[in-house]
């Protein structure tokens, strides 16, 4: 019976270091992904957001670390190597810790992040400006949220009648992103007869992008949280198989012990 439940505990926890190894390399990529993406408008939240770095960055070295423990957790486990699986214990245990702070720091920032987003957006627009490169990324992010929302402003297309450029022309020109048919990027002209124009006669989308844009970060958080949920869950059954294994085996070598 000792050995039949060494060997069942032994193959139980391979199985489930391996899944530990796949959703480890899931989290690397959740947070490889927050922090270099360039495409969406997760680029202006890092730029205003320091907790939003930080989170990225223990979600990448929690999942390496967690891929690097899921394949030790194998071997510890097919040889049945009691130094090997105490160690693992102690590491997921960190992890374990690790992966409680990211998910705390991740769920009570969602506040501080949302309202950081929505001071950032109103500087980008108010500034905004198609010929400026040292902002280029975070406008073209910003271009990209109001083409796949089909949205423009972050509480209306009236945000954008506090830009300079656009004051400056009279508004006569209107952004490009927030036109229905349109896929550049930058000023698009109006063609209209000179005089002051506003927002109620561009021909751009009414409604604003604030509700998609947080519905959006809301599910992705979700999304991030959900996975470590799991990884967690994984771990502390890993933690209870590591000190199984350690106890059999410890109890197989006890027996085996010449008697005097």
């Amino acid at each position: 019976m000792g050995s039949g439940c060494l060997k069942v505990t032994k193959y139980f926890l391979f199985l489930f270091n391996l899944l530990f190894f796949i959703l480890g390399a899931v989290i690397l990529g959740f947070g490889i992904w927050i922090l270099f993406d360039k495409l969406t408008f997760i680029s202006a939240l890092k730029t205003s957001s320091d907790s939003f770095k930080i989170g990225a960055y223990i979600l990448i070295a929690v999942g390496a670390v967690t891929i690097l423990m899921g394949f030790l957790g194998c071997i510890g486990a097919v040889n049945e190597i009691r130094c090997l699986l105490g160690v693992y214990f102690t590491c997921l245990l960190l992890i374990f810790l690790a992966q409680i702070a990211a998910g705390l720091l991740i769920y009570f920032q969602q506040d501080r992040v949302k309202n950081e987003m929505s001071t950032v957006v109103q500087s980008l627009i108010q500034d905004y400006d198609p010929d400026s490169e040292e902002k280029k990324n975070i406008q073209d992010a910003w271009d990209y949220v109001q083409k796949q929302l089909y949205c423009c402003g972050w509480d209306g297309p009236k945000d954008w009648m506090n830009n300079t450029l656009l004051k400056n022309e009279s508004y006569v020109s209107y952004p490009c992103s927030c036109f229905s048919n349109d896929s550049s990027s930058g000023f698009c002209t109006m063609d209209t007869a000179n005089g002051t124009l506003g927002s109620d006669w561009w021909p751009v989308h009414s409604k604003g992008c604030m509700d998609g844009v947080q519905s959006w970060l809301s599910d992705n958080l979700g999304i991030i949280l959900g996975v470590c949920t799991g990884v967690a869950a994984i771990e502390l059954l890993g933690m209870l198989l590591s000190i199984s294994l350690c106890k059999n085996i410890h109890n197989e070598d006890y027996t085996k012990v010449p008697k005097s």
